[in-house]
């Protein structure tokens, strides 16, 4: 299988991932998967497709991602990385599916409206 380029989203984050047969190696804007998530919660949201599959000593996985924030980032590499193995191996789409990781999670931050502080809360009413 050679090198191939997926991209996932979430949120306001773009990732683009590139797979190929390795040892394991886990890249994100060229520091080591540990180094760019502090947090182990990311770290494992990011590798989740990985570990379904069983498939965690398997690949060699170079991520670029852009945009938002550190929970944006992570959820987008997992949605990559989950489209990557369902194309590597049809066997694991029916696993993917069951585990929601091949939907992208189409939540959004709502914008703020005119007239108004924020996105829902309303300035205090005053009737005199």
């Amino acid at each position: 299988m050679a090198q191939k380029n997926f991209i996932g989203r979430r949120k306001t984050s773009t990732a683009r991932l590139y797979i190929q047969p390795g040892s394991g190696n886990f890249i994100v804007n060229k520091k080591s998967l540990e180094d760019y998530f502090c947090t182990k919660a990311h770290q494992n949201v990011a590798s989740l497709p990985l570990e379904v599959t069983e498939s965690e000593e398997q690949f060699d996985i170079k991520v670029t991602v852009r945009g938002g924030g550190i929970t944006g980032q992570s959820g987008a590499i997992q949605h990559a990385l989950a489209r990557a193995l369902d194309d590597h191996n049809e066997e694991w789409h029916d696993v993917l599916k069951s585990n929601d990781l091949l939907t992208r999670d189409d939540r959004m931050v709502e914008r703020k409206k005119y007239g108004q502080p924020g996105a829902r809360k309303k300035f205090q009413f005053s009737k005199r």
